[in-house]
């Protein structure tokens, strides 16, 4: 094991000491169990900033670049030819 200092606000430590009381385990176990439970949750999922973004973001954030772009070339017709650009960029 590794001997680690950590700082908490007041309000988390007291929670915490109260948690571990009740299941009879000391205060770095808790912290153990915490960190145990969240990490493989947090290693899963696609984060920013440690929280995964919501259908309802994910689709707001692809909305937003909508129209955003000019076409290099100047086609207009991307949309409905897309398959064809994409087939001659990766022949060429």
């Amino acid at each position: 094991m590794v001997r680690t200092q950590v700082q908490l606000p007041e309000e988390q430590h007291r929670a915490l000491r109260k948690w571990a009381g009740r299941l009879g385990i000391s205060l770095s176990e808790a912290v153990r169990r915490c960190i145990a439970e969240r990490l493989p949750q947090e290693e899963k999922a696609p984060t920013r900033a440690g929280k995964t973004p919501s259908r309802a973001e994910l689709i707001r954030n692809a909305l937003s670049v909508v129209g955003k772009f000019r076409d290099c070339e100047g086609r207009s017709d991307v949309a409905r030819n897309h398959d064809r650009y994409l087939d001659e960029a990766y022949r060429s």
